[in-house]
């Protein structure tokens, strides 16, 4: 009997231990018009020996950065080394930044350039060729930073290479230069929030390898960089890097050990650049049948601060389980970092969440020595586990009374594995007003989109922090930038320049050190002023840039100079009202002036003085101009998923992807070989794995090995119900034996 008693604990462990892993992942109540797999999930080898699983082989990026542009090639090496034709998806990621503008596909020796079409004609081309028998690639965007590529008849023997083309434009922070290339898609938690069909985005039903499990790809990456200046500070603290100079303006990076492994967290490449400081710089493109500027204007020194009123400060820290270990020991430094720092007249409150959401106190509390102490012992008694349910947190957050007269800050610490983007959005959008948003990314492969997105719409900063060693560094610039912002209350006038479509058509209040970047088109002669103003706290900033001065001190010969027409100047302004508004391009028809709105916020004063300050102009003939123009109109017209549904953003977002040729959420390329090259039509559909990220656990898919696709956890489940059945049969033969 006593044998019989540890069997039937055993089952017992053994049953919960297999049942545990289905609760974080599908935290919602079941229903039969869910998809079964909509959740990331574990991969399992597949019984059919004569499938490929693993199709992408390779992939190799080449990036070109030539002082803040980057021009991206990356290629995708697929294989068929099955028996059995296949047709290939594979999820990836792409810096938030970036234009996709080129696709071309390559089967042995033939060639095929893609098209970019509407994003449904482009699925139905795609569906009719793979029913045809022939060979086909369809590339499409599920979010700003995650792609689908879908592959089909990958016949057996078939190389196949997909070359994409991206531009970015690396806008340096505090004089850092950041380049980053993503190369893993977190798995994304899947609590209640379906899309507007009811149903699961298909690109979120990933498999996954094990913690700890190497990818059978591999990740190659090379980084040509340029500058007009003597590069510095070269470094990556991501990966292991080896560099060859040719002179000090340009370095040749890449892997120093290949085996290490890059598709498991992101490579993210810093630099400086020494010499004169880049006080105003234009870039012009003389195009067919429409001219491109882009205006780059540095903003003065950041102000000493004396005088600091008190801020409310409100941390909300992810302790799901996909942060459980390094990620959220990272987190637990930094917030300690943050907290730490405040002052005793500032009051701040703590919200912990994973599945469910706990605060430290109904209302924010003073931080004085014992409520931080208490604070960081709610921290240190966590461990990581359950859901990422961050929508309520903030609801819990915003729903905390406040002071009077008191300015809040909302602090969230995530690495941001969540499927609701556009929730959380929405959330902040409606409290925008006296709470600003502060996002920090903990991790090696954090969701950026969700970061950027946070920082965006609540009109704060974003952070990324990948090492536990940076969260006294981070928590210390966090400092800098909420009590003494660089810049407010921004306006540029352009006098006598006939320029249109500028982007942004906001400038949010500048808390980094970081240039100010227009991009529009114009028309005529570059010609006349540009002015910027602003407030650096209690004293006014103006600087006024002459482009005929720029031009003329230009050196390419390609720059044609021109004289300032002062007879019929026209004024074209970019500036500021309250903090709320956001409108589209306003014109004038009396003054000929287009105003754009900015929003507001307090300022402290400083040293406006600047020396070694230069100005520079430079005439480009490629269509890199156009790209990021297009890119910038998008990211405000899609405002971060907030005008889905507005048709008119839709009509005018697709029609841009198609103008100029970019991948849009609207829009996908697709390229079709001609000859029909699976005729018996009997190709397996295959999903290619993906690595966790670097030092995420099992727990972020459920927390074991087990926790692969539904269908396997049901027959695992089956399986030990049967043997439970069992156990009256067991039971006798134990007392035949005892007899």
């Amino acid at each position: 009997m006593k044998q019989y008693k540890i069997f039937l604990r055993f089952m017992c462990m053994l049953l919960l231990l297999i049942m545990l892993p289905m609760n974080p992942i599908y935290a919602e109540e079941e229903s039969k018009e869910e998809d079964k797999t909509g959740a990331p999930y574990f991969y399992v080898e597949s019984e059919e020996v004569n499938v490929d699983s693993f199709p992408l082989k390779k992939t190799n990026v080449t990036a070109d950065i030539n002082g803040m542009i980057a021009d991206i090639h990356v290629r995708q090496s697929y294989a068929n080394e099955g028996k059995s034709p296949i047709n290939a998806c594979y999820v990836f990621p792409a810096s938030t930044r970036v234009t996709v503008h080129g696709m071309q596909m390559q089967i042995g020796n033939q060639l095929v350039t893609a098209k970019i079409k509407e994003k449904e004609e482009a699925k139905q081309e795609f569906e009719e060729a793979k029913e045809e028998g022939k060979s086909a690639s369809l590339l499409s965007e599920e979010r700003p930073n995650v792609f689908t590529m879908n592959i089909a008849n990958i016949m057996p023997g078939d190389k196949v290479s997909i070359d994409l083309h991206y531009t970015e434009l690396i806008n340096p922070t505090d004089g850092v230069y950041q380049f980053v290339y993503p190369t893993v898609v977190g798995p994304r938690y899947m609590g209640p929030v379906i899309d507007d069909c009811g149903t699961r985005e298909e690109w979120t039903s990933t498999p996954y390898l094990p913690e700890g499990t190497k990818s059978k790809d591999v990740y190659e990456i090379h980084v040509n960089l340029s500058a007009a200046v003597p590069i510095t500070d070269l470094a990556s603290n991501s990966h292991e890097i080896m560099v060859q100079w040719e002179e000090n303006t340009k370095a040749a990076v890449s892997l120093a050990d290949t085996s290490d492994y890059a598709g498991n967290r992101d490579f993210v490449l810093d630099y400086k650049m020494t010499g004169q400081d880049i006080s105003t710089g234009v870039m012009l493109n003389t195009g067919e049948n429409e001219n491109f500027f882009m205006l780059m204007v540095q903003p003065p020194e950041r102000c000493n601060v004396e005088d600091i009123p008190p801020r409310e400060y409100i941390f909300v820290l992810d302790v799901s389980g996909s942060m459980s270990g390094y990620p959220l020991e990272t987190a637990k430094e930094l917030i300690k970092n943050l907290v730490s720092d405040l002052r005793e007249t500032d009051t701040f409150n703590l919200v912990l969440f994973s599945s469910d959401a706990i605060q430290m106190a109904d209302k924010s509390v003073s931080a004085n020595e014992a409520n931080i102490k208490r604070a960081l012992q709610m921290i240190d008694d966590q461990e990581g586990g359950g859901g990422t349910e961050l929508a309520p947190a903030l609801r819990k957050a915003l729903a905390m009374p406040s002071g009077d007269n008191v300015s809040r800050s909302i602090v969230v610490i995530t690495d941001g594995y969540i499927y609701g983007e556009k929730e959380i959005f929405q959330i902040i959008h409606e409290h925008i007003g006296n709470t600003d948003f502060f996002p920090f990314g903990i991790g090696r492969g954090v969701n950026r989109y969700l970061i950027e997105g946070i920082a965006k719409t609540g009109q704060g900063e974003p952070f990324v922090v990948t090492e536990k060693e940076e969260a006294s560094d981070t928590a210390a610039r966090f400092k800098t930038y909420i009590q003494s912002p660089v810049m407010t209350d921004i306006q540029v006038k352009f006098n006598g320049f006939d320029v249109y479509d500028v982007e942004p058509t906001t400038l949010p209040t500048l808390f980094a050190q970081r240039p100010i970047v227009l991009i529009g088109k114009w028309r005529g002669e570059p010609s006349g002023t540009v002015q910027i103003t602003g407030k650096t706290g209690s004293s006014d900033y103006m600087q006024t840039i002459s482009l005929v001065e720029l031009l003329a001190e230009e050196t390419n010969t390609d720059t044609k100079v021109v004289k300032a027409n002062t007879t019929d100047s026209k004024t074209v302004q970019v500036s500021s009202t309250d903090r709320k508004a956001t409108v589209p391009n306003k014109v004038d028809s009396e003054k000929n002036t287009i105003i754009l709105n900015q929003n507001t916020a307090s300022a402290t004063p400083f040293d406006t003085k600047s020396e070694n300050q230069l100005v520079s102009a430079v005439s480009i003939e490629s269509d890199v101009l156009s790209y990021l123009w297009a890119q910038k109109r998008i990211e405000r017209l899609t405002d971060y998923g907030l005008n889905d549904d507005n048709p008119d953003v839709k009509e005018e977002v697709t029609q841009l992807g198609l103008t100029y040729s970019m991948l849009t959420p609207y829009t996908s390329f697709i390229a079709v070989t001609e000859t029909v090259r699976n005729p018996d039509k009997n190709s397996k559909d295959v999903k290619q794995p993906l690595s966790l990220p670097l030092e995420v656990s099992n727990f972020a898919l459920g927390g074991y090995l087990f926790g692969a696709e539904p269908s396997e956890l049901f027959l695992m489940v089956m399986l030990v119900l049967i043997m439970l059945l069992q156990l009256p049969c067991i039971k006798r033969k134990l007392r035949r034996k005892t007899m």
